[in-house]
């Protein structure tokens, strides 16, 4: 009675077998979704990025003769005609400069924190797929071989044959996962270099032009 209670209830290993007998083409277009998106996001941030020009040597230069000589109108041009945030965060202390040294840096620092939210998008999402897209090809790889194994043992006569074409079809989605991987990553690692140059030059900025008016 109890044998039979067993072979009647839940088997979770029947269960997840036919799960994985639907295949690993799934997980290929899912690769490939996942590709798209991530080329969209790199072209998005490439020209995000790009419009970035600032000659930080010649706008230090420009900048510091501008308070030494207090023509803050000056500084205010020269800043508007760039949209760096080492521009941006000097018009925003400027625009706190009457009320003192202290709140002109709590302006700026508050300016840096919500700028690194916009440099930042889309970066999460490629350092993400970088890392786990490697991953899903070899849940795929997985998920094809134990197909394979199952198309064996249902034709055990047909020899190695049976298995061979599965195998060889699971190790694509091995293939396409590091092929969408090493895009994303060699980005993700261009991009965040670019915003911590960017923001380390702004927070030297930040501190020329708090200085000033200490």
């Amino acid at each position: 009675m109890e044998g039979q209670a067993v072979e009647s209830g839940f088997n979770i290993v029947e269960k997840l077998l036919g799960i994985t007998l639907l295949g690993s083409e799934w997980v290929l277009w899912l690769l490939m979704f996942l590709s798209v998106v991530s080329i969209a996001v790199i072209i998005e941030r490439f020209f995000f990025f790009k419009k970035y020009k600032l000659g930080i040597t010649d706008f230090s230069e420009k900048l510091t003769g501008f308070l030494q000589q207090k023509d803050y109108d000056e500084i205010n041009t020269l800043c508007k005609a760039d949209i760096s945030p080492e521009a941006a965060v000097v018009l925003k202390g400027m625009e706190s400069k009457e009320r003192g040294s202290k709140a002109m840096e709590e302006a700026m620092d508050g300016y840096l924190i919500g700028e690194r939210h916009k440099v930042d998008k889309g970066l999460l999402f490629l350092g993400t797929l970088g890392n786990n897209a490697p991953f899903i090809g070899l849940f795929g790889t997985v998920i094809g071989i134990i197909q394979a194994f199952n198309d064996l043992s249902m034709n055990a006569g047909g020899g190695p044959q049976v298995v061979m074409g599965g195998i060889s079809e699971a190790l694509v989605a091995t293939a396409v996962g590091l092929f969408v991987a090493i895009p994303a990553v060699i980005a993700f690692n261009a991009f965040n270099r670019t915003v911590k140059k960017h923001f380390s030059r702004a927070e030297s900025i930040k501190k020329l032009v708090v200085s000033h008016f200490s």
